[in-house]
């Protein structure tokens, strides 16, 4: 399970302004390299969405089912808040839904439940 923490306004590239939703994992104890003693952690991740901030604000504090897993990426470059070192990074953390969900996410609608209201295409309830 994940809980939906905050969320921050971003802009696209061609500067079309969105929310994005932060997502948290539930708590981990990490061993420390340094210390040899333990932490607890969790780990987040930030998901797009097509919300306005009223909806976002009210979406705070929401359980999903998945988890936010530890993904390879392309190396870039993160900047340490607390200190302003920069690092060399190359994963991200992603949420990744339960596999039945994505399941659902996944599957194509039937084409013979299809048909034309009013000039729009429905497919199974869903509007396209």
């Amino acid at each position: 399970m994940v809980t939906i923490i905050s969320y921050n306004e971003r802009q696209t590239e061609s500067g079309k302004k969105f929310y994005a939703l932060t997502v948290q994992g539930g708590v981990e104890m990490v061993l420390s390299h340094t210390t040899g003693n333990f932490y607890a952690t969790a780990k987040k991740a930030s998901i797009p969405s097509t919300f306005d901030e009223a909806t976002c604000q009210a979406l705070l504090g929401t359980t999903m089912s998945g988890k936010v897993e530890k993904k390879p990426c392309e190396p870039y470059e993160y900047t340490i808040k607390d200190s302003g070192e920069v690092i060399e990074l190359s994963h991200r953390y992603v949420y990744v839904p339960e596999s039945n969900a994505s399941k659902t996410v996944d599957t194509v609608p039937n084409p013979s439940k299809s048909f034309s209201e009013n000039g729009v295409e429905v497919i199974e309830g869903m509007n396209i």
